[in-house]
């Protein structure tokens, strides 16, 4: 399926952009994008897990519209945690996120590799580092030998710590790249650099706006400098099945965002 919007790659959003369930915005988007950034929790207050009916109605409008998903695994797990129990239970979480969605149409799981709630890897010296990185092998290692799906399938996002920190172990263990240019931007990260790093092996790109220091918000207040040069290495290094998702959340900026992109199309 060509992209809605004419992109050298699948075009998507999130499964939040109206105030809704997963399934109606899901039956909102359908026809706009082609994938869906299913963002799932679950904890003891609150679960937005499909159902075995949700499960179905999603295959079934991937299958009429050519949807894929990109599974966004839980941010409450902590893969990369010094606590070797801590760990376990967050490859758990993953695991039923990954065993719930198996049946999918999937474009990626999204991985974040994190040291722990609230923990900053940008104040870890060279000792906890390799600590850090060590940890995440390990989770990385333990959810690939219990799932099916292939190590590309699972995307390490680029976070609020330099991604070099990382990237050994998603190399070494074959993953895929998830590269947010919104975490870029708020965090005065390279992302020309960035892009000439890890684009080929890219799956995924998170892109979004950063407004008086919140990221997530319409693609218009994105630098347009920077929008350029994404754009510009997507169609010098096209690729069909990578997703570019506007992690947005909320109809304004979607259409917002939407509305950008047609209106630089028409000036091609």
């Amino acid at each position: 399926m060509a992209s809605q919007h004419a992109f050298p790659c699948r075009f998507g959003t999130t499964s939040y952009i109206i105030p809704d369930a997963i399934i109606p915005n899901v039956e909102y988007l359908r026809k706009r994008v082609d994938d869906i950034e299913l963002v799932l929790f679950e904890s003891d207050e609150f679960s937005n897990l499909p159902t075995a009916d949700d499960m179905r109605r999603l295959i079934e409008f991937a299958a009429e519209d050519d949807l894929t998903y990109s599974v966004h695994l839980p941010l409450d797990a902590y893969l990369g945690h010094r606590d070797r129990d801590e760990r376990e239970r967050s490859v758990a979480k993953c695991m039923r996120i990954v065993e719930l969605t198996a049946d999918l149409p999937r474009s990626a799981y999204v991985v974040h590799a994190e040291a722990g709630k609230g923990v900053d890897v940008n104040t870890f010296d060279q000792s906890a580092l390799m600590r850090f990185a060590d940890a995440f092998r390990a989770s990385a290692s333990r959810l690939l030998s219990s799932t099916d799906a292939s190590a590309s399938e699972f995307s390490v996002e680029t976070l609020n710590y330099p991604y070099e920190h990382i990237w050994p172990v998603v190399d070494d263990l074959g993953l895929s790249v998830t590269l947010d240019v919104g975490h870029m931007m708020l965090c005065g990260f390279p992302a020309a650099e960035y892009f000439d790093r890890y684009l080929h092996r890219a799956r995924v790109l998170h892109v979004h706006g950063v407004l008086e220091g919140r990221d997530h918000v319409s693609l218009r207040h994105l630098d347009a400098t920077i929008l350029d040069m994404v754009m510009e290495r997507l169609k010098t290094h096209p690729d069909l099945e990578r997703v570019f998702t506007m992690e947005i959340f909320s109809e304004a900026d979607f259409l917002d965002s939407c509305s950008l992109f047609d209106t630089r199309r028409r000036r091609a």
